[in-house]
């Protein structure tokens, strides 16, 4: 019965949505409607609401449903959506002040006398409104008003013509900032969480293991992460555009021809020539810089992004009139003030005491007010010209209360689609693929393919992503990550907006285009630009890291990077190391047996015996490194024997689960069974328990009798993998810490050596009763309280603050104090002192030499090289399948 109700739900779903009604009530319309069906049915059938759901009957449905959307949207810290109005906003604005017209007649003047140059000028164009309109249907039909007639003009073969216009207008759903794939990361976000609970429960059934290590867990990903991820997949597909075009004029010259120049290059040219492209640019910078920098998150982004179309769109509206340009000249000026200003003071008004960034947080404050001014004031024009302000804030608030309502009708969608087996089903049909996780990729994408000839991106991302994607990220076998697979549908939605004869490119293009071109000259123009798509999907498929990579390197890079420790990083970090000590493990041997040679008789006591066994710990971690290699190449080796027994008996116990699964659900039907009058369809139904019991032993039993020994053999290897890297971890934690507290210890001899004349001073503050004491005592301590080895002599000093720092003051206590921080520092260098110059010199190199190699997890953060080499190293996609 779940099954029919299912077929009732998306039967309904598909006839509202043929019929034409709104797809933002026909999701949820369908949804409730046959929900309540299923409860009336199971009522009056069964006298159970449930009894007609795979799970959760409409009583748990509905607090599930209310409890999620309050979760997913009212949520203070899952912020992600806001920045879709923004954006919006910056897009319509961009279009409606003619800026994105200015751009494209520009670019036609500069690059149409090139034999084919208008159309990689259509191209240009199309990517710049792409990241900074990112609207498919606003920026094809700008395009189509003024590039077509342009291009037809000049003799451009009309299939070329439009299907450049076309393909042009829809790389705004890639080329971030994107709407798709904002709606997409929120999404994923989701689906992530779902696969990581898949994965554990797989890893789990397989090994038997309650704790899966969390190097195998599902990562999430972030707007930001989507950004990054798609900028250069999307540079990718401009590119083929572009060389396409160019090999399409070289071959055909008279589809392409060039362009006579109207007007000469003058002074007057370069300068609309700038005008119409520095601002634009200068926009993306600003937007996408301060997220790849990690300035602003992507509601900042999106932000900056609406306040600069603002300011575009003051001195465009009025062009050609008295002072057009100043409110952007007055914000342009505050922020070089605001820049000048953070960078020579400190304008943390909460952190201000002392009064000597005063200055500068009033000039910034002023500054700011300039540019709050100079952004209502544009404001104020765009309201009063042609009422465009309220135009577009109109189509933004249209545009918005769209995806949202969307959003939320698919969200009760997806939760009844489950409630009646809909996820399990999928599942099931993707599971049973041949293939692994690549025909089960490719069945999705193909899905996405055909539904983009009929939905619209927000009803793709919103209805299949959350019931696909946890399945493809919970898959071990191929690993991927949530950005990744993000910027492939986004990839896949982009094509299909393409293909005819539904591909919506299509139809904005049909609605502006004359009637000199017809519809069949589109279907033949865009047939191209469709293959150029699919081989940026197959390059991005096969090349992972030119979506991964950016996302790393700024994640690896920023200050929150997460620690060398990062359970994630090890693999990575320990290939960094190898390759570090390649060719010079011996030269690092050999510093670890000089240092030991060393007398260290005037080391402070224990701190020899630390030194003593962090050799110790340094030998072993060489070994330990050797050992962990040699074990990842048996591993290695035994793969290709192992994986198909592995994939054969994993395929035989998932089919047991599946029948365990049947049995479970029969099992609880049989007990909603009640009444005598129930007997002979109770006992009927235990006979078809019973026979899927035996079905499913019957299924066990086809599994090799050799193949515990096999998996045992296996895991064996990779257990000896696993001890080796624990083992050399550990060894080379160990290692690393008290030579690195020596070195630094030594090092900062000078500096305790210079303590003791403000010590003395800070005697003499004390003894005269200065009102500046405390302040100067509590100074210094927090100065020595991060030099190396003066821990006690910072603790004098403490004493002495805390003896001043009370309602009665002890000035005798203070001078005590002092004395005895005097007394630890001449202790403190008495020691230093009486280590020769090339014991010290020794040390400090084995320091250097382990710091970047054994001592890395020891660091606070990584280098930039070491940084670098994780982002690239974690950027492949890495088959843990035979782990689980």
């Amino acid at each position: 019965m779940e099954l029919l109700f299912l077929a009732i739900l998306l039967g309904l779903m598909a006839l509202a949505l043929g019929s034409g009604y709104p797809v933002a009530f026909a999701l949820p319309g369908a949804s409730i409607a046959t929900i309540c069906l299923a409860a009336i049915a199971g009522w009056l059938g069964a006298g159970d609401v449930d009894a007609y759901f795979f799970q959760d009957g409409p009583s748990q449905w509905l607090s599930a449903g209310v409890t999620n959307l309050r979760g997913v949207y009212w949520e203070v810290e899952r912020d992600t959506l806001i920045a879709i109005p923004l954006f919006i906003f910056m897009g319509i604005m961009l279009q409606r002040s003619k800026i994105a017209e200015d751009l494209l007649v520009t670019m036609a003047q500069l690059f149409g006398p090139v034999r084919g140059g208008l159309g990689i000028s259509v191209v240009f164009v199309g990517a710049l409104l792409a990241a900074t309109t990112g609207i498919v249907g606003a920026t094809v039909v700008a395009m189509g008003l003024i590039s077509l007639p342009a291009m037809l003009r000049n003799n451009y073969s009309k299939s070329l013509a439009s299907g450049t216009i076309a393909a042009s207008g829809t790389l705004g759903q890639i080329i971030p900032p994107s709407i798709v794939l904002i709606i997409l990361a929120d999404q994923l976000a989701s689906a992530s969480d779902q696969a990581s609970t898949l994965r554990k429960a797989m890893y789990k059934a397989s090994t038997g293991e309650l704790q899966m290590p969390s190097e195998f867990s599902v990562i999430s990903t972030s707007a930001g992460e989507m950004f990054l991820g798609a900028l250069l997949p999307g540079l990718v597909l401009v590119a083929l555009y572009m060389l396409y075009i160019l090999v399409y004029a070289w071959l055909k010259p008279d589809a392409a021809p060039a362009m006579q120049r109207e007007g000469a290059l003058d002074g007057a040219f370069f300068f609309r020539l700038g005008l119409a492209l520095i601002p634009p640019l200068a926009l993306i910078f600003l937007v996408l810089g301060s997220i790849l920098t990690g300035v602003a998150t992507v509601n900042q982004a999106g932000a900056i992004g609406a306040a600069g179309a603002l300011l575009m769109s003051s001195y465009r509206l009025t062009e050609g009139r008295r002072g057009s340009f100043a409110p952007a000249l007055l914000a342009l000026a505050s922020l070089v003030a605001i820049g000048v200003v953070t960078t020579l003071f400190d304008t943390n008004i909460k952190a201000e005491t002392s009064g000597e960034n005063s200055l500068g947080i009033l000039i910034a404050l002023a500054a700011t007010a300039v540019l709050v001014f100079s952004l209502v004031w544009s404001a104020w024009r765009a309201y009063r010209i042609d009422d465009t302000l309220r135009e577009v804030m109109i189509e933004t608030a249209k545009a918005t209360s769209l995806v949202f309502i969307i959003l939320l009708g698919a969200a009760m969608l997806t939760a009844a689609f489950r409630a009646f087996g809909g996820e399990e089903l999928v599942r099931g049909f993707l599971e049973g693929l041949p293939g692994g996780f690549w025909s089960k990729f490719a069945m999705v994408m193909l899905v996405i393919f055909l539904l983009g000839f009929f939905l619209d991106f927000i009803e793709i991302a919103v209805v299949v992503v959350p019931i696909v994607a946890p399945i493809l990220l919970a898959d071990p076998s191929a690993n991927v990550t949530a950005v990744w697979l993000g910027v492939m549908i986004g990839l896949n939605i982009q094509t299909s907006f393409l293909t005819p004869p539904f591909g919506f490119a299509l139809f904005y293009l049909r609605g502006v285009a004359p009637a000199i071109v017809r519809t069949l000259d589109m279907y033949k123009g865009v047939i191209a630009f469709i293959a150029l798509q699919i081989v940026a999907l197959l390059i991005v498929a096969n090349y992972p890291p030119l979506v991964n990579y950016l996302p790393n390197r700024v994640s690896f890079l920023s200050d929150t990077a997460p620690p060398p420790r990062n359970p994630n990083l090890q693999l990575c970090l320990e290939d960094y190391v190898a390759e570090r000590l390649e060719g010079d493990q011996a030269g690092l041997a050999d510093r670890v047996a000089a240092a030991r040679a060393l007398d260290q008789g005037a080391l402070p006591e224990g701190l020899d015996e630390e030194l003593a066994g962090a050799f110790d710990s340094a030998d072993e971690a060489l070994a330990k490194l050797d050992e962990a290699t040699a074990a990842a190449a048996a591993v290695a080796a035994a793969e290709p024997d192992y994986r198909p027994r592995h994939l054969v008996v994993r395929e035989i116990e998932e089919r047991v689960r599946d029948v365990e699964e049947t049995i479970a659900a029969r099992k609880t039907a049989l007990s909603r069974l009640r009444g005598d009058d129930k007997e002979a369809e109770r006992a009927s139904r235990r006979e078809a328990i019973e026979a899927l019991e035996a079905r499913r032993d019957e299924i066990a039993a086809t599994i090799p009798e050799s193949w515990k020994e096999t998996r045992a053999a296996f895991v064996a290897l990779t257990k000896a993998e696993n001890l080796a890297r624990l083992q050399y971890r550990r060894a080379a934690d160990s290692a690393y810490g008290p030579v690195g507290e020596v070195a630094g210890m030594l090092a900062a001899t000078d500096r305790i050596d210079a303590s003791g004349a403000e010590i003395d001073a800070l005697r003499e503050l004390v003894a005269s009763a200065d009102e500046g004491a405390l302040a100067a005592i509590g100074a210094l301590e927090t100065e020595l309280g991060e030099v190396a080895g003066a821990d006690d002599i910072a603790s004098g000093v403490g004493d002495a603050r805390r003896a001043l720092d009370d309602d009665e003051p002890d000035p005798e206590a203070a001078l005590a104090a002092l004395d005895e921080a005097g007394a630890a520092r001449e202790a403190e260098l008495a020691w230093r002192r009486s280590v020769d110059a090339g014991t010290a010199d020794t040390l400090t190199g084995l320091e250097a030499g382990l710091r970047d190699t054994l001592g890395i997890r020891s660091q606070a953060r990584m280098t930039r090289e070491q940084a670098l080499h994780v982002a690239a190293c974690n950027a492949d996609h890495r088959d843990v399948s035979l782990n689980f």
